[in-house]
This record gives structure tokens, sequence and C-alpha cells, in this order.
């Protein structure tokens, strides 16, 4: 039995007079409405053939002698417990595994108090690179994780750094009173 791609309205039609039709008729029946809606499919199928729409990317394996690849020292950084407003400055380090030069395209920060920086020019299969993470700890408190993610040409082409800890609240020079102030 072949199997098409049916518009979701004509497959919901043709189920619905099958299922109202199938409390009166008998299997014999039933059994040529089904054969009959299934030629009626095969010519509207034959008909109107399925376009390939235009956006659509191929999904070929990718050459590994155009691919860099990663292998980071460490992608995970736990930078403990800080008081806020403390800077923590983090160098990933990674060596290029693979069979050509390694260029990472992009790195964006999962919020403001992170910034990246990287090896902005190809490094070489063998060579060395590193991406500096900096988080702010400033107006930041409580457990905190943020990550880079970074674009390049490997496979996965996606791979992202994260650091993680938990940062105590400053303590404020002036008590803040709670309420109105009771006066003798």
């Amino acid at each position: 039995m072949k199997y098409f791609k049916v518009p979701a309205l004509m497959l919901g039609a043709a189920l619905m007079v099958f299922a109202c039709d199938s409390k009166t008729e008998n299997a014999s029946d039933l059994a040529a409405k089904n054969a009959e809606l299934e030629q009626r499919l095969a010519r509207l199928e034959a008909a109107q053939p399925v376009a390939t729409p235009t956006n659509v990317v191929s999904n070929t394996p990718s050459d590994p002698s155009s691919l860099g690849q990663f292998k980071f020292e460490e992608t995970d950084f736990n930078f403990g417990t800080i008081d806020e407003g403390k800077v923590i400055e983090k160098i990933f380090k990674f060596t290029n595994e693979g069979q050509a030069p390694l260029v990472i395209s992009n790195i964006t920060a999962s919020c403001g108090c992170t910034s990246p920086d990287w090896s902005k020019t190809p490094v070489k299969p063998g060579e060395e690179g590193f991406v500096k993470v900096v988080f702010n700890s400033t107006a930041k408190t409580g457990a905190q994780a943020p990550t880079v993610t970074i674009q390049a040409n490997t496979t996965p082409n996606v791979t992202r750094l994260s650091m993680r800890g938990n940062v105590t609240p400053k303590l404020s020079a002036s008590p803040v009173a709670a309420g109105p102030v009771k006066r003798d």
C-alpha cells in the first residue's frame, strides 16, 4: 500500500464520511468505500504533485576537511560564592583538533552581565585559541549561571560555555527603616 501526503482538511472530511456511514453499512461496503477514497486521493496526488518549497535546505553531511573541531580544557566553570559587585573573568582555552582552520563567527552572551571576547583570527589545526568570559555581578544576587553561545565552522556548529556560582548581596551602609518611626 502506498502512503500519500494528504492535506489535513481532505483527510478529515474523508474520515468523517467514513465514520458517519460505518453505523449503517457492512464491512464489504466499507472496504469498497475505502478503496474508492484511496483512488480519489491517488488521482489528486497525481494531478497536483507536491512541490518542494524554495527555502528548504538540504541536509548533506559536511566534509570533515572543511571543519574545525573544538577541544576545550573545560566548558563549565564554577566561580563559587562571591560578593555582589565583583567581576569574574575566565579564559576558556581550546585546541583545534579539526582538519581545517577553526573560525569563530559569533559569540553571544545569555545576559547583559556577561561579555565575551575570543580569538578573532582562524585557529589552525593543532593550535590553541581562547574564549574569555567576563561576568559582572553588580545587581545580580543569588544563584547565577551565565552562558555564552559560540557559532563556528564545527560540527555541531553551536557550542555553549557556562559559568555558575552564587552571589551574596551587599550589605547596605545605612539600614532602611521598615515603617513609621515612633517618637517619644
